[in-house]
Parts: C-alpha cells; structure tokens; sequence
C-alpha cells in the first residue's frame, strides 16, 4: 500500500510538472492562434482521442450523466477561458501563480453550494493567499501597482478552476473517469468553437511551428495530464493531491524563466511562496491532529 501511495505522490508530481509547463505552452500557441482557437484545439485533440479509445461503450453513458459531465465541461470552458485569456494581458509566471488559488477557493465553493462550515485553516490560507496575491501585482517596481486586466482575468479562471475541482468531485463519484472525461473534453471543445465563431475567430494558418505547442497542450497537458491526475489521485488522499498539483504554479514560474526568458522578480517569488503556504494551511491538518496521543 505505502509502494501503490508512493506511485500516487510521483503521479501526481508528474501531473503538476505537465500542467505547469503547459502555462509556457498555451503562452507560446497564442502568438499563432487567438484564445478561442487554443481553447477549442486543445480540447479538440482530447476529445477525439478519447473518443476512439471508447467508441465501443458511447451507449453506456446514461442521460443524468450526460447532463452532468456537460455542467463540468461548461465550467471547464469558462475556467480555460479566462485563464487563457488572462495570459494576453499578464505574463506567464503571474498566471501560473494565480491559477494557484483554485485550491483555496474549493472550501467557501463548498460553502456557498452546500453549506458545509468553513474551517480556521480555510479562513487563514485565503488570507495568506491574498496576500500572496498583493505581492504578485506589485512587480512593476517599487510603489508601482502593476495589478492588470490579466491577473483580474487569471483570478476569475482560478475560481472556476476551483468550481471544476468541486463539481468534479460532487458528481464524478457515480461515473466511470471516461466518461468524465469525454464530455467536458467534447463540450469544453463545443463551446470554444461556437465563441471562436460569434468573435470572427475562425481562420487559421497551420505551421510546423504553431502546431507543436498546439499538440503538446491537447495531448500532454490536457489528455495525459488528466488521465494521470485521475489514476494518481486513487492511491492518496485529496489534502495530498491538492498540495501536490499546487505545485505546477512553481513549474509554470520555472518553464517560463528556461523557455520563455521571463525575469525573476522579487516580489512576484514572495507572492508566490505566500500563495502556497495558504494552500498548504487549507489542506494539511494541523499539527495538533497528527501528533500521536
């Protein structure tokens, strides 16, 4: 069991190293292709894929669930959406970092849907987050806020990261991981297309060039990262899971330094080691409970 948790723990390291570098990715596709294109490409990708890896048990998926793996593709779009969208405006780094907060918004979602009780740790992460997040705007310089529509576009697809997270949760208990998968895939995919055809965004020019971040993104970070995230996660607990993929915000940092030759900027570093102590107070216990009595 301890061998199987282990397997687990590096999956899901893997997991966050993937999502991490797809921030540089999705960075490097938008200088090709507008938000809509990368959005809808990428689920694209996925969603075929899974389609021919399951198309001999498309009858197996009944209406309730088709309803639901619908609702979580929607907030799926919309998460991808403003988070990719945010990266026109920001710089990868700042992205990748307020991506970070999903983790702890999932407690007051949790709240505002089911009124389940908010815990101290809850209250005090989201504190320390926001702090974190202060630090993070200010990379302009000294007394320059440098807060823009980027990361006010970054924190609404931190939110509805954080509702995926928890509506995934909430109705993907009663499904099988495909067809989770295969729906918000296809309608995550569905939607990009619609908008990327009401906003004029349907030309596009296909180049040995703008293909390979396209395909990394659809195939490694959307299809392999989640896959694994699905497998890795049954052999831990969810407190572990959390603060092991809050790490691909320090990978997103790190891959845009190497490939993209992003600065390092103080604060921004300090804002980001703030958001993920408020991630780990939300989802560690407190020492107290593991103290043996």
């Amino acid at each position: 069991m301890k061998n199987k948790n282990l397997i687990g723990k590096l999956g899901l390291l893997l997991t966050a190293i993937i999502w991490g570098s797809g921030f540089t990715f999705s960075s490097m596709a938008l200088q090709y292709f507008t938000t809509f294109q990368v959005i809808a490409l990428r689920f694209t990708i996925a969603f075929f894929l899974l389609l021919l890896m399951n198309a001999g048990r498309l009858k197996q998926i009944s209406k309730q669930d088709f309803i639901k793996g619908v609702t979580i593709g929607g907030i799926l779009f919309s998460a991808y959406f403003f988070q990719t969208k945010g990266l026109e405006f920001t710089t990868t780094s700042k992205n990748s970092f307020l991506t970070a907060v999903n983790v702890v918004l999932v407690p007051f979602i949790s709240w505002l849907v089911l009124r389940q009780n908010l815990s101290k740790n809850a209250l005090l992460g989201a504190l320390i987050s926001l702090i974190g997040i202060g630090f993070t705007s200010f990379a302009g310089g000294a007394g320059e806020l440098a807060f823009n529509f980027g990361d006010v576009l970054s924190l609404a697809g931190a939110v509805f990261f954080g509702a995926h997270i928890f509506y995934t949760d909430h109705y993907g208990d009663d499904m099988a991981n495909w067809v989770v998968m295969l729906l918000q895939m296809g309608t995550a995919a569905l939607l990009s297309w619609i908008a990327a055809f009401i906003f004029g965004e349907t030309h596009m020019t296909f180049t040995a060039e703008s293909l390979m971040p396209i395909l990394y993104i659809g195939i490694i970070s959307t299809l392999v990262g989640y896959g694994l995230q699905t497998a890795a996660q049954k052999f831990t607990t969810s407190g572990e899971s959390a603060v092991i993929l809050s790490t691909e915000a320090f990978f997103g940092m790190l891959t845009a330094v190497i490939l993209l030759g992003e600065p390092v900027v103080f604060t921004m570093v300090l804002g980001g080691i703030l958001i993920f102590c408020g991630i780990l107070v939300v989802e560690l216990k407190p020492l107290k409970e593991k103290l043996p009595r």
